[in-house]
């Protein structure tokens, strides 16, 4: 007899598994990234289950009443062609609503995305490296902690298509490391490095002009010196790639930014570094 395949609403544990599957298939998470990702919407998180045997997982987290994204979409091997990917991208996609839905793909997924509504609305190209040191960190840069907590949360409003308070948060928080870098007392820009199964990354990295991205990221990669550093930066973003290069990184993949609905305009002159691939 067919055990019954049914979806439901991952647990904390279920969502510690999924990033264990990201894992699996290369993608590096961080090594604190559930109770952030957790945080930013709790029914956002979906899992197939096979009798009791988990075989497929997603998620579909709402910004607000408009933005939705869309990560984390993952069959275990062993159980694909069985159609519990397609069964579970349905459910979770409902819970999306009549919101715009943006992801980050894999290129040899457009198609398939595409033919669920999804277009092109441009590239990240992963960079990855060993920066060298670059001298002592500029006095412009600071921790974010106190007062700086909410006029970085502020600051993040315009970069992103939806509100993310309740995911930003916990982001900035340790094990994290947030800095930002402040022009005449307001914050020009600021940016968050992690450690990760294999290095660190970089992500977001937010800032007015070039030479603010260039201190902070001195800064965060300084934070880990000697490790791996990984940096998402839109491709549309010509000064931010050659930042990267220049920095020491080279580029390894890319992902195909999609939107399901109305794109959102944002920043993109300013992104040197998107937050994540599963959450935006």
């Amino acid at each position: 007899m067919t055990e019954p395949f049914h979806i439901r609403t991952m647990s904390v544990a279920d969502l510690a598994l999924a990033v264990d599957w990201a894992a699996a298939e290369g993608w590096n998470p961080g090594l604190d990234d559930v109770a952030p990702f957790h945080a930013a919407d709790p029914d956002g998180y979906f899992m197939g289950f096979r009798g009791g045997t988990p075989v497929a997982a997603i998620s579909v987290v709402n910004y607000g009443d408009r933005f939705a994204f869309l990560g984390f979409y993952i069959v275990a091997p062993g159980h694909r062609g069985e159609g519990h990917g397609l069964a579970t991208w349905r459910a979770a996609l409902a819970h999306a609503g009549d919101r715009t839905v943006g992801l980050d793909g894999v290129v040899d997924q457009q198609a398939n995305y595409a033919r669920s509504g999804f277009v092109l609305a441009g590239r990240n190209i992963r960079y990855a490296g060993r920066p060298e040191a670059t001298g002592p960190r500029s006095p412009a840069v600071v921790p974010v902690a106190g007062e700086i907590v909410e006029a970085v949360v502020a600051y993040d409003r315009p970069f992103f298509a939806g509100p993310r308070e309740r995911f930003l948060r916990p982001w900035l928080a340790p094990p994290r490391t947030a800095l930002a870098y402040l022009r005449d007392g307001a914050v020009a820009g600021y940016g968050v490095v992690r450690r990760c199964r294999s290095g660190v990354k970089i992500g977001p990295l937010f800032a007015d002009d070039e030479a603010v991205a260039d201190a902070l990221f001195a800064a965060l990669a300084a934070v880990h010196p000697g490790e791996e550093v990984v940096v998402d930066p839109p491709e549309q973003n010509a000064a931010a790639t050659a930042f990267a290069a220049r920095h020491g990184l080279a580029p390894v993949f890319e992902t195909a930014r999609m939107y399901r609905g109305p794109a959102p305009v944002l920043p993109i002159g300013r992104t040197y570094g998107i937050t994540t691939l599963e959450l935006g």
